[in-house]
């Protein structure tokens, strides 16, 4: 083996990837990319055998699920992987998108209005977006293991309003929340609660159109501050930044996203209480973005597949099924602490090709994520 094959192996798997979709033009990327969100939509058709959930659990449902879960990773990854803020409370978001969808569409919302479920989806990331402002004003002058707690806090308390609040029924919920009115040739209903192919189908075309939208907001000024932010934020303010500014976008942006699930969610299952949004379903959207790499948009969608797969799968050994969970999230943690996909931490888009031009040879890149900086803060 030669020096430069020698040195070619040395490279991670994951770099050389990289590597080499970066150095693709952009319509060789859409030709890669195109075959593969075709096969993605057509998996709830093709039940593969050797992914299917079925008998334990509808294959069409724990698709839906997976891709739930994926798009309030997407969101929640803007503030956790992109701006760095360690958010535990984001299910807050997610009840505040499905709670706006019920109280304007429900008959048993005490408005008595009965708008339809697509003019919810605009009221619900609008109402969202303002409670990620408010609750992001006071409190994002904070840093580190203080802004979590504030942001758990948050989280119980959005649940603990539902619970109580007599407007928003507590236990007793809002039902018959109507999703999409879509009809087929001989009158049926196209989206039902018990099939999950449509809602599957429409999760992943919003998912599409939200990574579009983020990735061009990460490439933008917005997304490098957030970068600098992330890396360093006292730095990032001696050099000019509006930090303060800039972690309010994300977190406003990040609710958005979070509301927008909320609000597919309450129409999917046509019912919610408070039930359904304590503070262990929050901790999931965050282990979603830490398995899967946190600061990479494929990598978090992977991390919800897994956080909803795996306890679908083995639904038929029942007893055992956490278990197997538990030891597969062990294992990641253990050999790829930085996630499946981690991204790469650096402050510049080109950073490596100029300090390669500079002196000649390959910085240095940390694999910690945001999330391990502030583990690393508490050992200490």
């Amino acid at each position: 083996m030669n020096a430069p094959q020698a040195a070619a192996a040395k490279v991670p798997f994951g770099t050389r990837l990289r590597d080499w979709w970066g150095s693709l033009d952009r319509w060789q990327q859409w030709a890669v990319l195109i075959p593969v969100v075709v096969v993605i939509y057509l998996l709830p058709v093709l039940n593969p055998p050797f992914l299917t959930t079925e008998p334990g659990t509808d294959f069409q449902i724990t698709l839906f699920n997976a891709a739930r879960i994926a798009l309030i990773a997407i969101g929640l990854n803007i503030v956790v992987g992109q701006a760095g803020l360690l958010d535990l409370g984001y299910v807050g978001f997610f009840a505040v998108g499905a709670y706006t969808t019920a109280v304007f569409s429900s008959p048993d919302s005490f408005l008595a209005t009965d708008y339809p479920w697509l003019a919810c989806i605009p009221l619900a990331m609008f109402v969202t977006a303002v409670s990620g402002l408010i609750l992001g004003a006071p409190t994002l002058r904070l840093r580190g293991d203080y802004l979590a707690i504030v942001t758990l806090g948050f989280g119980e308390i959005v649940r603990l309003l539902a619970d109580n609040l007599d407007p928003l029924r507590g236990q007793r919920g809002f039902g018959a929340i109507p999703g999409p009115e879509v009809t087929r040739a001989d009158g049926s209903q196209v989206f039902t609660s018990t099939d999950g192919t449509p809602w599957y189908w429409l999760t992943v075309t919003v998912i599409i159109v939200v990574l579009m939208f983020v990735g061009n907001l990460e490439r933008s000024r917005v997304g490098r501050a957030w970068v600098a932010i992330r890396e360093d934020e006292d730095a990032a303010e001696a050099m000019g930044v509006p930090t303060f500014r800039f972690k309010l976008w994300a977190f406003a942006m990040g609710a958005t996203v979070g509301g927008l699930s909320g609000s597919i969610y309450a129409g999917q299952v046509g019912f919610i209480n408070s039930q359904g949004f304590d503070i262990i379903t929050s901790i999931l959207f965050l282990a979603a973005v830490v398995l899967g790499g946190s600061g990479n948009k494929v990598g978090v969608i992977l991390g919800a597949f897994i956080i909803v797969y795996i306890p679908d799968r083995f639904q038929v050994i029942a007893q055992y099924r956490f278990l197997i969970f538990g030891l597969a999230i062990i294992v990641l943690m253990i050999f790829r602490p930085q996630g499946l996909l981690g991204a790469r931490q650096r402050l510049l888009t080109y950073g490596r090709q100029a300090y390669q031009r500079l002196i000649g040879k390959g910085e240095q890149i940390s694999s910690e994520s945001a999330l391990g900086k502030h583990e690393e803060g508490v050992l200490r």
